[in-house]
């Protein structure tokens, strides 16, 4: 199937797109998104691999009471964890274009 130049090659392929991959994932560390909810009453700024960095609360908010208040919390958490996975997918699926991979496997990638 594959001649010792041709395997060779497709071994060095590999590496590199391996080596795009760790330094895209690198990258998307630092990446930050921010959800929201409550129309904007809780915002939640967090990094693409899952740190959370600043949570803000309107001061309105906080005169709703406790129950209001931790699923505006919640809610904006689940934002910012779909607007992560968006991002994320965005940038490592652009690694299996291209790859003529059979359905389902480009999900390996990500």
């Amino acid at each position: 199937m594959f001649g010792k130049a041709g395997l060779g090659n497709l071994m060095k392929q590999a590496q590199q797109m391996q080596d795009k991959m760790k330094k895209a994932q690198e990258e998307l560390a630092s990446v930050e998104v921010q959800g929201e909810s409550g129309a904007g009453a809780v915002k939640i700024i967090a990094t693409c691999n899952h740190a959370v960095k600043r949570v803000i609360i309107e001061d309105d908010s906080l005169l709703e009471d406790k129950e209001m208040l931790e699923d505006l919390i919640a809610a904006a958490m689940n934002d910012t964890n779909k607007k992560i996975e968006t991002t994320t997918q965005e940038t490592m699926g652009a690694f299996t274009n291209g790859l003529n991979l059979p359905p389902g496997m480009g999900d390996i990638f990500k």
